[in-house]
């Protein structure tokens, strides 16, 4: 039975171009992400160690930001506006140690990406749980979080952050998530042979000259692992089909 929905893709796919309007505020084309790499996993900060539920709509509000959904730039301006900072329990007001004011989480973190600062997200008990948006793991990804360390994760969160190219982390000891200091810089070792299963090393350099160092896990597995390497699932495909 013929599909009156179905239209057949394009013979040669790789010939047709896309053109967009420049100025549309609604509609942006993707640049693939960058790759990490284990020198931007050093010197980062914290852009929020979020107090409590930190659910996609405290990642990425909805509502009226729905319009921007097919511009990332524009949504990613809602990242995080609505979680809760555990260092002055408030909302969208964090400390940047660039500019040293507090600023609204996604400026800061702009602000720490163009200085070329990595930032690392911290939170709670089965954080990323709701509607399994892409875009709550798309806009960190796009306004410089390296890695997000949690206590637990919800399932389809955790994998969205894998095909985005980030390191979704959890604390072995959940404890150490009160270790984390506002003025911290993070490292995190173990990234060049990560390994199914294998642990990594979370050292935070505390402003006093001291430091404290913890496992995280992970449940990537060889295939996601390739993703993060590659920059995100659709690199990794992307490349899997030039080498055809």
């Amino acid at each position: 039975m013929e599909d009156a929905g179905f239209q057949a893709p394009a013979a040669n796919g790789g010939s047709i171009q896309i053109h967009v309007d420049p100025t549309s505020s609604r509609i942006q084309l993707l640049d693939p992400f960058t790759p990490i790499t284990a020198q931007q996993l050093t010197g980062m900060r914290t852009l929020i160690k979020a107090k409590g539920k930190c659910t996609t709509d405290h990642i990425s509000m909805a509502g009226p930001w729905l319009e921007y959904r097919g511009h990332l730039e524009n949504i990613s301006k809602n990242t995080f506006i609505s979680a809760i900072n555990y260092f002055n329990g408030e909302m969208n007001k964090v400390i940047n140690y660039v500019t040293g004011q507090y600023h609204p989480v996604p400026e800061s973190a702009i602000a720490y990406r163009d200085n070329g600062i990595g930032t690392v997200v911290f939170g709670e008990e089965n954080y990323g749980e709701g509607s399994s948006r892409e875009h709550a793991a798309m806009q960190p990804r796009f306004i410089g979080v390296k890695a997000v360390i949690v206590k637990s994760f919800a399932r389809i969160h955790e994998t969205n952050l894998k095909k985005q190219g980030l390191l979704g982390l959890t604390f072995v000891n959940p404890d150490d998530y009160e270790k984390i200091r506002q003025d911290d810089t993070i490292d995190i070792e173990g990234f060049d042979t990560m390994t199914p299963g294998k642990n990594l090393t979370v050292v935070l350099h505390h402003a006093d000259g001291t430091e404290d160092r913890f496992e995280v896990a992970h449940t990537y597995n060889k295939q996601q692992i390739a993703w993060v390497r590659a920059g995100s699932a659709l690199n990794k495909i992307r490349e899997s089909l030039m080498a055809v």
